[in-house]
């Protein structure tokens, strides 16, 4: 058989003459595939702060990440403006800045960590809240839920909820996600009352929580007198000890 192959476990005969037309067939077939999509002329820039400043946001210069700071009534509308742009909820957080040493705008602030999954841009949006003070309250400081944006908000807005006490209003579902429904108080506030026994040690040595504590925050020297100096603006001067050359003698 001039011109025929052997192809496959049986050994069936195939012309080589009819390999060209299949050929021709498969590279029409891929010629009629769609096409890809031409790059998009609007997509955001690679720069953050280039994309925000398209909505009239700008980034706050003294954030060591990306970051925009709202005011509360602006919040969801510049969620959603965000969204229509590409960008995703990846986290909500809240900070409570009570015995933050350095002064701050108000005690609590609530981050939501944004995402551009396709341009790889970061952003968060951070809004200062007090809880509120006039008699009647129940004291949660309140802020607009993004639930209605992102339905990725909802446990994530509930954790912050349960452990910070921040109300989200028009949140579907706003209960507790972590701790139980009799615990009173929210427990990464840092005013929770902190159940505490003393670290011991050889000797009947020991850290005693509260004074260590102190120290850390520069309230009190405590066991931590280097750390608390600087922290309360002290010692500047002072070196941490070195190791001498060669190691410990």
């Amino acid at each position: 058989m001039t011109g025929d192959k052997l192809i496959g476990r049986t050994g069936g005969a195939q012309s080589s003459r009819s390999s060209a037309p299949q050929a021709q067939s498969s590279t029409a077939a891929a010629g009629e595939a769609a096409p890809r999509p031409a790059p998009d002329a609007a997509r955001l820039p690679r720069d953050v702060g280039a994309a925000l400043a398209e909505l009239g946001l700008s980034l706050d210069a003294d954030a060591t990440e990306p970051t925009v700071t709202l005011a509360a009534s602006a919040l969801r509308a510049t969620a959603q403006a965000l969204k229509e742009r590409g960008f995703m909820l990846l986290d909500s957080v809240g900070t409570d800045y009570l015995k933050y040493p350095a002064l701050k705008p108000a005690r609590f602030a609530l981050l939501h960590n944004l995402y551009h999954p396709h341009e790889h841009l970061r952003v968060f949006l951070r809004v200062w809240l007090e809880a509120p003070t006039h008699a009647g309250t129940d004291e949660l400081p309140v802020v607009d839920s993004l639930y209605p944006v992102w339905k990725a908000a909802n446990y994530l807005e509930r954790e912050v909820y349960d452990l910070m006490g921040f109300h989200f209003r028009d949140h579907p579902d706003l209960r507790k996600v972590l701790t139980p429904d009799d615990l009173e108080g929210h427990p990464l506030r840092k005013d929770f009352p902190l159940g505490e026994t003393p670290t011991l040690f050889n000797e009947g040595r020991f850290i005693d929580p509260p004074t260590f504590r102190a120290g850390l925050s520069g309230q009190n020297p405590g066991l931590t007198g280097y750390r608390g100096e600087l922290r309360r603006g002290e010692g500047e001067g002072r070196l941490p000890p070195v190791m001498p050359q060669g190691g410990p003698k």
